[in-house]
């Protein structure tokens, strides 16, 4: 469903975006194709040598970029992000909330508090930090929007832990806020990102566990049966980081809220509904 249209165009040279989770996979896909579009693009990470090769690299080819070294579960490192991205050129027309990490996949009453902490104070308490750091400076242009990613696993019958959960979340958030933007500030748009399988570093985020998260524990052998069929799904099946990038664009342009970069779900998305409406139980969303 496609919201009203702006009163200027987002997209276009000038512009400014922000983009978390910046130096790999669908956030450095998403910088890429911002600085195609003529646009200056502030890019945020927690892991500075991927974050200062993938500025480097985009500077290289002529983009005006800014790396800041951000980590997301952090309101005053997002606040930073924000005034930076604003000092260095003026203002921020695009958000993407983008940053995120997998976790644990095995029974929940297992999984470490430590574990549901950091999935939930990045994944979202990642976007509530963007969200509350920069909605006043959205709000004061005359076209902005703001792009959340969740996953497709966050749009249908729950899965994968404490990551299913928290894309879940955001996606209520993203709802939630679509309406209150709707009401108090139709220049701002909002969409949603529920990516499929995509070709990223997803299966590795523990690199970038935190300290006071402890070691991470060693998996069942059920995860890592699970996380070895995600990769060769990954591998096999997962889209361009390049063509998820271009989806989020046409969809800013279109004022479109949810974003699916595959159909291979949409029964399960469907049926999600129909059990919520009849009672359930929920069927499982894949053998």
């Amino acid at each position: 469903m496609a919201g009203s249209a702006p009163s200027a165009e987002v997209i276009r040279p000038g512009r400014v975006a922000v983009v978390t989770g910046a130096a790999s996979g669908i956030g450095l896909a998403l910088c890429e194709r911002f600085a195609a579009e003529g646009m200056s693009v502030v890019l945020a990470d927690v892991e500075e040598p991927a974050l200062s090769e993938a500025a480097a690299k985009l500077a290289a080819a002529g983009a005006s970029v800014r790396a800041v070294l951000t980590d997301v579960s952090s309101a005053d490192q997002v606040v930073a992000l924000r005034d930076e991205a604003v000092r260095a050129f003026g203002a921020v027309h695009v958000l993407c909330n983008n940053a995120g990490v997998g976790g644990p996949h095995g029974p929940l009453w297992q999984v470490p508090a430590a574990d549901w902490e950091w999935v939930l104070r990045v994944n979202l308490g990642g976007v509530i930090n963007g969200i509350r750091a920069f909605v006043p400076v959205l709000i004061g242009q005359d076209a902005a929007h703001i792009v959340n990613t969740a996953s497709v696993f966050g749009v249908f019958a729950g899965a994968l832990g404490p990551y299913g959960i928290s894309k879940h979340a955001i996606v209520a958030l993203s709802e939630t806020l679509y309406f209150q933007l709707q009401s108090e500030a139709p220049s701002v748009g909002m969409s949603v990102l529920c990516p499929g399988a995509v070709r990223t570093r997803f299966g590795s985020s523990a690199r970038n566990r935190p300290a006071w998260a402890g070691q991470e524990p060693e998996p069942s052998a059920a995860e890592r049966a699970s996380a070895e069929q995600f990769d060769r799904l990954q591998e096999a099946a997962g889209a361009d980081p390049a063509d998820v990038a271009a989806a989020v664009v046409d969809g800013i342009r279109s004022r479109r809220f949810y974003i699916l970069t595959s159909a291979n779900r949409n029964e399960a998305i469907r049926r999600r509904g129909e059990e919520i409406i009849s009672g359930g139980p929920p069927a499982a969303p894949f053998p």
